[in-house]
């Protein structure tokens, strides 16, 4: 997919599947929304969350977006890299707002008020992108 597509593409409102390496070594698959900070994909958790104990141990994440119902439709992206807990507010806002306002439409005051109150329950990652492999199907030859 050119780079101007993938970040078409990546800036829609596909869910992410999110994995990361269990104790056990396997991986754990997750569903995400997720939205971008200083440009680059993050997304919020729980501190109890299974993925943000796996992150602690191994910070190592592989991403899939992806869209399409028909084979001839599909495309997607697979991002490799490391996921950074974000500890300063302004930075997990801007992604607690991205993420919000991606999914559930534009913010208003009470909406950003709501926002606020919930990231201090939240953890925010933004993800350094170290590679990313990305496909389209549509532009495939069409058969004869």
């Amino acid at each position: 997919m050119p780079d101007g597509d993938l970040d078409a593409f990546l800036h829609g409102r596909q869910t992410m599947a999110l994995a990361t390496t269990g104790p056990d070594g396997r991986p754990h698959l997750v569903a995400m929304w997720y939205g971008f900070v200083g440009g680059e994909p993050g997304f919020l958790t729980y501190r109890g969350s299974q993925k943000h104990r796996n992150l602690t141990r191994d910070p190592l994440v592989t991403c899939l977006v992806e869209d399409g119902d028909r084979y001839e439709e599909l495309r997607g992206a697979q991002i490799r890299g490391r996921a950074h807990l974000l500890d300063d507010d302004e930075h997990r806002l801007e992604l607690a707002y991205d993420v919000t306002s991606r999914y559930q439409g534009p913010l208003d005051d009470a909406g950003r008020a709501a926002v606020r109150a919930q990231i201090a329950k939240r953890l925010a990652y933004r993800i350094e992108v170290t590679d990313v492999v990305s496909w389209d199907h549509r532009r495939l030859p069409k058969p004869s």
